[in-house]
Protein backbone atom coordinates (compact mmCIF):
# COMPACT_ATOMS: atom_id res chain seq x y z
CA UNK A 1 0.00 0.00 0.00
CA UNK A 2 1.19 3.50 -0.86
CA UNK A 3 0.85 6.07 1.94
CA UNK A 4 2.73 8.83 0.11
CA UNK A 5 -0.30 11.14 -0.06
CA UNK A 6 -0.81 10.93 3.70
CA UNK A 7 2.84 11.48 4.51
CA UNK A 8 3.36 14.45 2.18
CA UNK A 9 3.51 17.61 4.39
CA UNK A 10 2.04 19.71 1.56
CA UNK A 11 -1.25 17.88 1.93
CA UNK A 12 -1.47 18.95 5.59
CA UNK A 13 -0.81 22.65 4.95
CA UNK A 14 -3.88 24.62 6.18
CA UNK A 15 -3.12 27.41 3.70
CA UNK A 16 -3.97 24.99 0.88
CA UNK A 17 -7.79 24.90 0.38
CA UNK A 18 -7.59 21.27 -0.73
CA UNK A 19 -5.46 20.12 2.19
CA UNK A 20 -6.60 17.30 4.44
CA UNK A 21 -7.29 19.58 7.47
CA UNK A 22 -9.52 21.85 5.38
CA UNK A 23 -11.33 18.88 3.87
CA UNK A 24 -11.89 17.52 7.39
CA UNK A 25 -13.37 20.85 8.50
CA UNK A 26 -15.80 20.99 5.59
CA UNK A 27 -16.69 17.32 6.15
CA UNK A 28 -17.43 18.02 9.81
CA UNK A 29 -19.46 21.05 8.76
CA UNK A 30 -21.77 18.93 6.58
CA UNK A 31 -22.01 16.38 9.38
CA UNK A 32 -22.86 18.93 12.08
CA UNK A 33 -25.48 20.67 9.93
CA UNK A 34 -27.22 17.41 9.06
CA UNK A 35 -27.18 16.26 12.69
CA UNK A 36 -28.53 19.59 13.92
CA UNK A 37 -31.36 19.74 11.38
CA UNK A 38 -32.17 16.06 11.88
CA UNK A 39 -32.26 16.42 15.67
CA UNK A 40 -34.52 19.49 15.49
CA UNK A 41 -36.96 17.52 13.34
CA UNK A 42 -36.71 14.02 14.85
CA UNK A 43 -36.34 14.61 18.59
CA UNK A 44 -39.68 16.38 19.20
CA UNK A 45 -41.51 13.81 17.05
CA UNK A 46 -39.83 10.84 18.74
CA UNK A 47 -40.36 12.24 22.23
CA UNK A 48 -44.02 12.99 21.53
CA UNK A 49 -44.70 9.53 20.08
CA UNK A 50 -42.84 7.84 22.92
CA UNK A 51 -44.51 9.96 25.61
CA UNK A 52 -48.07 9.59 24.31
CA UNK A 53 -47.87 6.22 22.56
CA UNK A 54 -49.68 7.73 19.59
CA UNK A 55 -48.33 7.05 16.11
CA UNK A 56 -45.87 4.33 17.16
CA UNK A 57 -45.96 2.97 13.60
CA UNK A 58 -44.20 6.18 12.47
CA UNK A 59 -41.16 5.45 14.63
CA UNK A 60 -41.07 1.78 13.61
CA UNK A 61 -41.40 2.53 9.90
CA UNK A 62 -38.84 5.34 10.15
CA UNK A 63 -36.30 2.89 11.52
CA UNK A 64 -36.99 0.40 8.74
CA UNK A 65 -36.80 3.12 6.08
CA UNK A 66 -33.51 4.40 7.44
CA UNK A 67 -31.88 1.00 7.04
CA UNK A 68 -33.01 0.55 3.44
CA UNK A 69 -32.76 4.06 2.01
CA UNK A 70 -30.08 4.49 -0.71
CA UNK A 71 -28.46 7.80 0.22
CA UNK A 72 -26.63 8.23 -3.08
CA UNK A 73 -29.84 7.58 -5.00
CA UNK A 74 -31.67 10.14 -2.87
CA UNK A 75 -28.86 12.65 -3.45
CA UNK A 76 -29.08 12.20 -7.21
CA UNK A 77 -32.85 12.69 -7.03
CA UNK A 78 -32.41 15.90 -5.03
CA UNK A 79 -29.79 17.15 -7.49
CA UNK A 80 -32.19 16.47 -10.35
CA UNK A 81 -34.93 18.43 -8.60
CA UNK A 82 -32.88 21.21 -6.97
CA UNK A 83 -29.64 21.40 -8.95
CA UNK A 84 -26.09 21.27 -7.64
CA UNK A 85 -25.17 22.82 -4.32
CA UNK A 86 -25.30 22.32 -0.58
CA UNK A 87 -29.09 21.99 -0.26
CA UNK A 88 -29.51 18.58 -1.95
CA UNK A 89 -26.59 17.21 0.06
CA UNK A 90 -28.08 18.46 3.33
CA UNK A 91 -31.48 17.01 2.47
CA UNK A 92 -29.98 13.59 1.68
CA UNK A 93 -27.84 13.53 4.84
CA UNK A 94 -30.67 14.82 7.04
CA UNK A 95 -33.01 12.11 5.76
CA UNK A 96 -30.30 9.60 6.72
CA UNK A 97 -29.97 11.11 10.21
CA UNK A 98 -33.65 11.33 11.14
CA UNK A 99 -34.54 7.60 11.54
CA UNK A 100 -31.95 6.64 14.22
CA UNK A 101 -32.59 9.82 16.22
CA UNK A 102 -36.37 9.45 16.01
CA UNK A 103 -36.42 5.75 16.88
CA UNK A 104 -33.98 6.18 19.79
CA UNK A 105 -36.05 9.03 21.24
CA UNK A 106 -39.16 6.87 20.91
CA UNK A 107 -37.46 3.80 22.41
CA UNK A 108 -35.98 5.82 25.26
CA UNK A 109 -39.40 7.13 26.27
CA UNK A 110 -41.16 3.76 25.89
CA UNK A 111 -38.58 1.84 27.95
CA UNK A 112 -38.79 3.98 31.07
CA UNK A 113 -39.34 2.51 34.51
CA UNK A 114 -42.94 3.62 34.84
CA UNK A 115 -42.89 3.06 38.60
CA UNK A 116 -40.51 6.02 38.85
CA UNK A 117 -42.74 8.11 36.57
CA UNK A 118 -45.82 7.22 38.63
CA UNK A 119 -43.95 8.10 41.81
CA UNK A 120 -43.05 11.51 40.37
CA UNK A 121 -46.68 12.13 39.53
CA UNK A 122 -47.68 10.98 43.01
CA UNK A 123 -45.34 13.60 44.46
CA UNK A 124 -47.39 16.26 42.72
CA UNK A 125 -45.08 17.03 39.80
CA UNK A 126 -46.72 18.76 36.87
CA UNK A 127 -46.63 16.98 33.47
CA UNK A 128 -43.83 19.22 32.15
CA UNK A 129 -41.82 18.57 35.33
CA UNK A 130 -42.26 14.82 34.94
CA UNK A 131 -41.07 15.09 31.34
CA UNK A 132 -38.03 17.30 31.95
CA UNK A 133 -36.90 16.04 35.37
CA UNK A 134 -37.74 12.35 35.21
CA UNK A 135 -38.53 11.00 31.75
CA UNK A 136 -35.90 12.82 29.68
CA UNK A 137 -32.98 12.07 32.04
CA UNK A 138 -34.00 8.40 32.15
CA UNK A 139 -34.35 8.22 28.36
CA UNK A 140 -31.06 10.03 27.73
CA UNK A 141 -28.74 6.96 27.46
CA UNK A 142 -30.82 5.40 24.66
CA UNK A 143 -31.30 8.77 22.94
CA UNK A 144 -27.57 9.48 22.95
CA UNK A 145 -26.82 6.01 21.60
CA UNK A 146 -29.12 6.78 18.68
CA UNK A 147 -27.42 10.13 18.14
CA UNK A 148 -24.01 8.44 18.10
CA UNK A 149 -25.29 5.95 15.54
CA UNK A 150 -26.60 8.80 13.39
CA UNK A 151 -23.29 10.64 13.67
CA UNK A 152 -21.30 7.60 12.55
CA UNK A 153 -23.58 7.10 9.56
CA UNK A 154 -23.41 10.70 8.42
CA UNK A 155 -19.62 10.97 8.87
CA UNK A 156 -19.19 7.96 6.60
CA UNK A 157 -21.84 9.07 4.11
CA UNK A 158 -20.94 12.77 3.87
CA UNK A 159 -18.34 11.72 1.30
CA UNK A 160 -21.19 11.85 -1.25
CA UNK A 161 -20.97 15.66 -1.13
CA UNK A 162 -17.95 15.44 -3.43
CA UNK A 163 -20.06 13.67 -6.05
CA UNK A 164 -21.94 16.93 -6.67
CA UNK A 165 -18.91 19.21 -6.63
CA UNK A 166 -18.72 20.11 -2.94
CA UNK A 167 -15.81 19.61 -0.56
CA UNK A 168 -15.24 17.22 2.30
CA UNK A 169 -13.13 14.10 2.47
CA UNK A 170 -15.02 12.62 -0.46
CA UNK A 171 -12.87 14.87 -2.66
CA UNK A 172 -9.91 12.59 -1.95
CA UNK A 173 -11.89 9.58 -3.16
CA UNK A 174 -13.53 11.20 -6.20
CA UNK A 175 -10.46 13.11 -7.38
CA UNK A 176 -8.16 10.19 -6.68
CA UNK A 177 -10.25 7.79 -8.73
CA UNK A 178 -10.52 10.34 -11.55
CA UNK A 179 -6.74 10.37 -12.04
CA UNK A 180 -5.99 6.80 -10.87
CA UNK A 181 -4.18 8.18 -7.82
CA UNK A 182 -4.84 5.31 -5.43
CA UNK A 183 -2.58 6.78 -2.78
CA UNK A 184 -5.06 9.67 -2.54
CA UNK A 185 -8.01 7.25 -2.46
CA UNK A 186 -6.35 5.28 0.33
CA UNK A 187 -5.69 8.49 2.25
CA UNK A 188 -9.36 9.45 1.96
CA UNK A 189 -10.54 6.06 3.18
CA UNK A 190 -8.16 6.10 6.14
CA UNK A 191 -9.01 9.66 7.19
CA UNK A 192 -12.78 9.04 6.94
CA UNK A 193 -12.47 5.90 9.07
CA UNK A 194 -10.27 7.66 11.62
CA UNK A 195 -12.63 10.64 11.76
CA UNK A 196 -15.62 8.35 12.37
CA UNK A 197 -13.80 6.67 15.25
CA UNK A 198 -12.75 10.01 16.78
CA UNK A 199 -16.27 11.45 16.50
CA UNK A 200 -17.70 8.35 18.18
CA UNK A 201 -15.12 8.52 20.98
CA UNK A 202 -15.90 12.21 21.50
CA UNK A 203 -19.64 11.55 21.69
CA UNK A 204 -19.04 8.59 24.02
CA UNK A 205 -17.12 10.94 26.32
CA UNK A 206 -19.96 13.47 26.20
CA UNK A 207 -22.43 10.68 26.99
CA UNK A 208 -20.31 9.56 29.93
CA UNK A 209 -20.18 13.10 31.31
CA UNK A 210 -23.86 14.04 31.04
CA UNK A 211 -25.66 10.77 31.80
CA UNK A 212 -26.48 10.27 35.46
CA UNK A 213 -24.20 7.60 37.03
CA UNK A 214 -27.27 5.72 38.26
CA UNK A 215 -28.47 5.25 34.68
CA UNK A 216 -25.24 4.06 33.07
CA UNK A 217 -25.91 0.45 33.85
CA UNK A 218 -29.48 0.56 32.56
Amino acid sequence: MNFSYLTDPAHWDPSNPGSIPNLILSHLGYTALALLIGAVIALPVGLYIGHTGKGSFIAINAGNAGRSLPTLGLLMLMVTLLGLGLLPVLIALTVLVIPPILTSAYAGMRNLDHRVVDAARGMGMRPWQVLTRVELPMALPIMLSGFRNAALQVVATATVAAAVGLGGLGRLLIDGLAVNDYSRVLAGAIVVAALAVLVDLFLALIQRLIVSPGLKGS
